[in-house]
């Protein structure tokens, strides 16, 4: 299948060093067993947007946060485009991430997390579609967070201001998207795995319709 450059699929994921990753998850789990089950859930992300782009013609791209693009290479053996999310809050790297995209010609950016395993191609699928008809699509993680958003065009308003790391992060952002006038879509919620009490979702698959 040819790859559409016009629909970008990226991953926002962590190196997997112990004691610098999924460290709310350290008190249940270890530093080694927290990074383990972040290189286990990105990889498993990897696996799907894979599957994805066997399916839909997207160009796929992970962008991360620790180690370097050498590690990240030797981690995952893909043949993804890896590229640091570079500084600043999580705001700041996700508008960077949109806007580079939007710049190298992509006309529906969608970028996902790597907390959530219920994450399907399917979904996927289902965000491309809605930026058919809609300027935003996001995916509701029963924290009060997303693990999707998608855009049309950059909107660096969207992530300003926002408590990153709080439950009332999707809350805001529907109000800066209704204080923007963006027309949106709302996809299924889902659960993040970030805290001892999220590991009960951890296969947790929910199958597609």
């Amino acid at each position: 299948m040819n790859i559409d450059r016009r629909a970008r699929l990226i991953l926002f994921t962590r190196y997997p060093e112990p004691g610098r990753t999924k460290t709310r998850l350290i008190p249940a789990l270890g530093a080694q067993g927290a990074a383990a089950l972040q290189q286990r859930m990105s990889e498993a992300l990897v696996g799907q947007m894979t599957r994805f782009a066997s399916l839909y013609p997207a160009s796929l791209e992970i962008r991360y946060a620790g180690g370097n693009r050498q590690a990240m290479a030797a981690w995952l053996a893909t043949d993804i485009p890896c590229l640091d999310q570079g500084e600043g809050n999580l705001g700041d790297r996700l508008h960077r991430a949109f806007a580079q995209a939007f710049a190298q010609g992509a006309q529906r950016v969608v970028v996902i997390g790597a907390d959530c395993p219920g994450l399907t191609p399917a979904l996927f699928a289902q965000a491309f579609t809605a930026l058919a008809t809609q300027e935003l699509v996001l995916g509701p993680a029963r924290d009060g967070g997303y693990y999707l958003v998608g855009l049309t065009r950059p909107r660096p308003a969207l992530f300003a201001k926002i408590p990153w790391g709080s439950g009332e992060v999707l809350a805001e952002t529907l109000k800066q998207a209704q204080t923007l006038n963006l027309s949106t879509h709302i996809l299924e919620t889902l659960a993040d795995v970030d805290r001892p009490e999220d590991l009960r979702h951890i296969d947790y698959h929910p199958h597609p319709q």
